[in-house]
């Protein structure tokens, strides 16, 4: 994790598996008409998606929230065979440069005041609603709502229109239109499988269960 102020040069980062993160503050200046919290995103959105996508990875999510009096920018990156941190450090400093040059250009923050950039790649309890998402996680135990009840297998194969599941030694095919979001089940005999941060991550939470304010 690195920090980064925009008006004072750079400080030691602290070393972490996932994320990479940057602080920066708006210079001196008067007050900024308010942006609504939806307009905000999808213009981060706009700026930080081509980055993100030359870069060689596909973003997952865009998302403000505040942290104390500093907002946090949260983008959520992924790949065919993970993200690993040196790419994710890359990609961090990448967007960072963007939406600097996006500001200077438009002469407006697209945050208002100083904010955190946090980059990071996703952890298992990411609701699998992609077929992406169900490619990545072959080979895991998932729970997911289907035909109106609840269903736990293991994925087996996943392309573009449905998922294979494993459910009690039954493959059993399902259309991704006749399924909920799937969630990625921490199997306690195959932890070692499951990185650090992965399971920290892992906290069974609900889809209705969200805190970031413009998701």
């Amino acid at each position: 994790m690195t920090q980064r102020d925009r008006a004072g040069g750079r400080s030691p980062g602290s070393r972490s598996r996932r994320p990479a993160a940057a602080t920066r503050s708006r210079p001196e200046g008067g007050p900024r008409p308010r942006v609504e919290p939806v307009v905000r995103r999808d213009r981060l959105r706009a700026v930080i998606e081509p980055v993100v996508v030359a870069a060689g990875f596909d973003l997952e999510d865009v998302s403000v929230s505040r942290a104390g009096r500093r907002h946090l920018v949260r983008v959520i990156v992924d790949a065919d065979g993970g993200v690993g941190l040196d790419a994710v450090a890359e990609v961090s400093r990448s967007i960072s440069a963007a939406l600097d040059e996006a500001e200077s250009t438009a002469g407006a923050d697209l945050v208002a005041g100083e904010y955190q950039l946090e980059v990071s790649s996703p952890g298992v309890d990411r609701p699998l609603r992609l077929p992406r998402h169900w490619r990545r996680n072959v080979g895991r135990l998932v729970r997911v709502s289907a035909a109106q009840r609840q269903v736990t297998g293991r994925v087996v194969a996943a392309d573009d229109d449905s998922v294979s599941l494993d459910v009690d030694g039954s493959v059993q095919q399902w259309p991704y239109a006749d399924l909920g979001p799937g969630r990625v089940q921490v199997e306690f005999h195959r932890l070692d499988e499951v990185d650090d941060d992965d399971l920290a991550d892992f906290d069974g939470s609900t889809d209705d269960e969200v805190e970031d304010e413009e998701r």
